[in-house]
């Protein structure tokens, strides 16, 4: 099965999954915008999730309940970074963000639900048999999100805003090891947590991707189509804002992101040829489009 048929079929095995664990939620606005803001996307962390636990022989079936709980927290933080407040974004994959569908306040509590229903996945039996192993996805999913993670990497950004100069390569590549990177790592290193192995290669190879995903971002800021991306372009550049791209440069910066490849293929080698999938994704990362 070639790479983009794997990714379609993790898609599908997760957007069912997230049905179930939506369904019980009534119809009222938030429980809408829950279902609204987790449709769509790429779902490549909910894939990491799949593939990392697929190194340890756990069962898709049973590893997809993770994978949902990555996918409803990486909305929430996206329904929150769209409110006027923070980004103040219109669109997000094509269509209206979710307060400018409905409210602020609905976005707000759509945020709230999904963050705290990310949790709520995580404790429940079918996500593991072990308590210890349920709390320490929990627990780690917690540090990865919070404080030391992505709302760290969130505020740095809003400061960035703020401090009257343009931050160094170190403050971006710090703010987005937060921003973007903490979540990369922790769905990368869940499989090793369902598996009760070793999490170290893994996240060695999630801080390159983590990385080199955001550089990628960066370049599609200034070489994408806003159709394609589903949302505004070059805001950052209109903004002033520090980026990979206005500190390296286009052409060092995609290869930059071309090398921290190669680093994360390299921390793949323990896993052998059953990690192809996820070199093929750390490969997809710095050439997509979108």
């Amino acid at each position: 099965m070639d790479f983009k048929t794997q990714l379609a079929s993790a898609q599908s095995r997760i957007a069912d999954a997230l049905t179930q664990h939506l369904e019980n939620f009534g119809d009222t606005n938030v429980a809408k915008g829950m279902r609204y803001a987790t449709s769509g996307g790429k779902r490549l962390r909910g894939f990491l999730v799949l593939e990392s636990a697929a190194l340890f022989d756990v069962p898709a079936s049973q590893a997809v309940h993770a994978a949902c709980a990555i996918e409803t927290l990486h909305a929430y933080s996206l329904v929150h970074d769209d409110l006027p407040a923070m980004d103040d974004d219109d669109l997000r994959r094509g269509q209206p963000t979710v307060h400018v569908k409905w409210d602020e306040a609905t976005g707000i509590l759509v945020g709230d639900a999904l963050q705290t229903l990310a949790f709520e996945i995580l404790g429940k039996h079918e996500t593991h048999a072990d308590a210890e192993v349920r709390i320490g996805l929990m627990s780690s999913l917690a540090k990865a999100s919070g404080a030391e993670g992505m709302v760290l990497g969130q505020a740095l950004d809003i400061e960035a805003e703020s401090a009257g100069r343009p931050l160094s390569l170190d403050e971006i590549t710090h703010l987005q090891a937060g921003k973007t990177g903490a979540l990369i790592e922790w769905s990368a290193t869940a499989g090793a947590r369902l598996g009760q192995a070793d999490t170290s290669p893994l996240s060695r190879y999630a801080k390159a991707i983590g990385l080199a995903f955001q550089i990628a971002d960066d370049i599609l800021d200034i070489e994408g189509d806003a159709e394609k991306a589903g949302k505004a372009l070059r805001k950052d550049a209109e903004a002033g804002k520090a980026t990979f791209v206005s500190l390296l440069g286009l052409e060092p910066a995609r290869q930059r992101a071309f090398d921290l490849v190669a680093e994360a293929e390299t921390a793949l080698a323990p896993y052998g040829e059953k990690a192809q999938s996820l070199r093929d994704l750390a490969r997809y990362i710095v050439s997509r489009d979108a």
